[in-house]
């Protein structure tokens, strides 16, 4: 497997995806902001389609639309904040709909097809190079503003008094979230890079008792699913976003089962330890 560059490529945008986006995951979960998530991946798919048909980098394309579509949300969610989760049904909607427009004349519909399930032979030294510098900014910026970002993702008044410049975060995180999820849509999928957002998240929170501990065992997971996914879909010629997605949610039944059994043998534990 490792003898071919395009696996090479593949293993090492994956293992970078797979830190990156459990990290704006955890804020994501947190805000009960995952939806949006979701919106800017099918959003993508107008820039993908975009790219594809004026002849330029289909991501390129998915970068700038998923941009544009995330402070979008952002400022239809200040304007109309009792109904937060229209402001991402109609982003979400639009950049469906002219996604569908487009896919009639985007050229050759197997490449448009990659990127609704994503593809490990598609990436590029490009891409690696892109999501390198993306991935230094995504980790440096969840380090930087830790603090600010935990604020945000319990309470937006909590951030306030604790003097968290919301603006400028939140906008950071907005644009590398965008952006992310745009480079993640190549390897992932448009259609699955939400499930990978809240997945690992969602598993961490099973048996994590700390933000700290979520985010790290949310990390832990994303690497996890990712590798043995994009392992699977080499060997087993599959899409490589519904092998890492499958991997993430068997991954989370059988902590869910183990979470359940450890509470039972606890229970019985403290039953036995009351009669003596």
């Amino acid at each position: 497997m490792l003898s071919f560059d395009f696996m090479r490529r593949a293993l090492v945008v994956g293992l970078m995806l797979s830190i990156m986006i459990p990290l704006i995951g955890v804020v994501m979960v947190n805000r009960k902001t995952s939806m949006v998530g979701d919106a800017l991946s099918h959003t993508s798919l107008a820039g993908v389609g975009v790219g594809l048909i004026l002849g330029f980098d289909p991501v390129i394309g998915a970068i700038i639309i998923c941009i544009f579509a995330a402070f979008s949300i952002e400022k239809i969610r200040n304007r109309f904040p009792q109904y937060g989760d229209m402001a991402t049904a109609i982003i979400m909607s639009t950049g469906l709909g002219i996604a569908a427009i487009l896919s009639d004349f985007a050229p050759g519909g197997n490449t448009f097809e990659s990127y609704l399930f994503g593809s490990i032979s598609s990436v590029s030294p490009t891409d690696v190079v892109n999501v390198s510098i993306i991935f230094v900014l995504v980790v440096g910026a969840s380090i930087i503003f830790y603090g600010g970002l935990l604020d945000l993702a319990i309470d937006t008044n909590l951030a306030r008094l604790s003097g968290v410049k919301i603006k400028v975060v939140n906008g950071i995180f907005t644009a590398l979230s965008a952006v992310t999820i745009a480079l993640a849509c190549k390897i992932v999928g448009a259609l699955l890079v939400a499930s990978l957002i809240v997945l690992p998240v969602a598993t961490a929170l099973i048996i994590c008792r700390s933000y700290k501990s979520t985010y790290v065992f949310s990390i832990l997971l994303g690497v996890i699913y990712m590798m043995v996914g994009i392992t699977i879909s080499y060997y087993k010629d599959v899409k490589p976003g519904g092998a890492i997605v499958i991997c993430a949610v068997i991954g989370m039944l059988i902590t869910s089962i183990f979470s359940k059994i450890r509470k039972v043998k606890n229970k019985d534990k403290e039953a036995v330890t009351q009669v003596n």
